[in-house]
């Protein structure tokens, strides 16, 4: 049992929800065979012939049952536009239905007495056997085709039993059969493929959020960079082209400009810098700003919760702004299992130390049920940064599914710098995205 909850962890939420929606439709088949047919040789009355006959029509059954799993799997693909239609199962199927259906009238024939409660039971095995081939069918024709042909089918198998028997009565209740296995399965069969089908079209709608999220920051750092380098390097370019000018007629002003021109180089080096590392005009409010806008694009239910009113040193509130912006990185890396994230921020009066927790959810367990956490590169940035300030850095998944980043920041070892609110603005809010 733990093997099977551990890789059952181990799925994705969509892959928890379609597991569950498939199987719950493949098993169908098993509970009308057991239900439905299997009591069949309870009424063969203990004949021989009549005996053989329901042996073989639960026979022919169990193996629907045993086919419908693959010809179920393969009609929810052609459903879901992922496959073809599987014809030759469904020739397959439709001939296990039509002589297991035989077997059952034969035997009602053969043993002509029969009581109110037997021809009952015997009615429900003559309804499920063709259930489970319209189980298929449903999915793999479209409503009005199903439908027309379902009610053409029983029309057919009214003239035909009218005809042969001149008992038209007769004819009506096995069109009248037909006709309720067909919409029963269709009512069945089709939900789930509607159902499955919507969760596939919100995976790939959260996918292209997460796409959409991530190319909005690309954006935001390539509009930013030719602000940056644009004006930069037009100036370069023309005191370049000055200093050219005057060199060929030996003035010495050519000296001047190749300075001015090192001087907006070694400028444009300066804010690039601050591009590629966020300082431009990023800080802590803009970041929890960008997270909760970010996060929201891809789906995830942002919340942020911060202490109102307290003041915090320039230093710390870019180490702290470098924490929101890595965990909201960790969070879109995963965007398409997560959630839930929350940015947290509370100080801890005893130890007098201020602590930032990031938390979301959708991390799945490894094999065995055991968590573990692979540090990268921006962790490591992270805890360089927070060094100096004397804060400390904490991340990994936990037991219940979620994985957190708590960074803890002494307030006495900031220092007397220019102090923030760290709840105003987008923290000390809540954000449903």
């Amino acid at each position: 049992m733990g093997r099977v909850r551990a890789k059952w962890q181990a799925r994705t939420r969509f892959s928890q929800v379609d597991f569950y929606c498939r199987w719950s439709l493949y098993l169908i088949p098993w509970l009308m065979v057991l239900a439905a047919v299997a009591p069949v040789l309870g009424q063969a009355g203990g004949r021989p012939l009549p005996l053989a006959l329901a042996g073989l029509a639960l026979g022919l059954t169990v193996a629907q049952g045993l086919l419908m799993i693959r010809l179920l799997d393969r009609a929810l693909g052609r459903y879901l536009k992922q496959g073809p239609t599987p014809a030759r199962l469904l020739a397959v199927s439709g001939a296990l239905a039509v002589v297991a259906e035989v077997c059952v009238f034969a035997v009602v024939v053969v043993r002509r007495e029969w009581a109110k409660d037997d021809l009952v039971a015997m009615m429900l095995a003559a309804i499920a056997i063709p259930a489970l081939f319209c189980l298929a069918c449903s999915l793999v024709m479209s409503k009005r085709k199903y439908l027309a042909s379902l009610v053409g089918v029983a029309a057919a198998l009214m003239v035909l039993a009218g005809l042969g028997t001149q008992e038209w009565g007769g004819g009506l209740g096995l069109a009248a059969i037909v006709l309720f296995g067909g919409i029963w399965s269709f009512v069945i069969a089709r939900p789930t493929g509607w159902l499955l089908s919507m969760f596939w079209e919100l995976d790939r709608a959260r996918s292209a959020q997460a796409r959409l999220a991530v190319a909005e920051e690309r954006l935001r750092f390539g509009r930013d960079l030719h602000d940056v380098m644009g004006r930069n390097l037009a100036v370069i370019a023309l005191k370049s082209e000055l200093a050219v000018q005057l060199a060929r007629r030996e003035r010495p002003e050519a000296v001047d400009q190749m300075v001015e021109v090192q001087r907006v180089a070694q400028e444009s080096q300066r804010e690039v810098r601050e591009v590629v590392r966020g300082y431009r005009k990023a800080d802590l409010q803009a970041e929890l700003a960008g997270a909760r806008s970010i996060l929201r694009a891809a789906g995830v239910d942002c919340r942020i919760e911060g202490e109102e009113g307290t003041q915090l040193p320039a230093a710390a509130q870019s180490a702290l702004g470098w924490v929101v912006r890595e965990g909201t990185t960790n969070v879109l890396r995963h965007a398409i299992d997560v959630r839930r994230c929350t940015l947290r921020t509370r100080i801890d009066p005893q130890r007098s130390v201020l602590v930032m927790t990031v938390e979301n959810d959708g991390v799945a367990p490894s094999a065995g049920g055991v968590l573990q956490a692979s540090p990268g590169n921006g962790l490591r940035g992270l805890r360089e940064r927070l060094e100096p300030l004397g804060g400390t850095l904490v991340a990994g998944p936990g037991l219940d599914g979620c994985y957190r980043l708590t960074v803890e920041l002494p307030l006495g070892a900031t220092g007397d710098g220019d102090l923030a609110g760290v709840g105003d603005g987008a923290a000390g809010g809540v954000s449903d995205g």
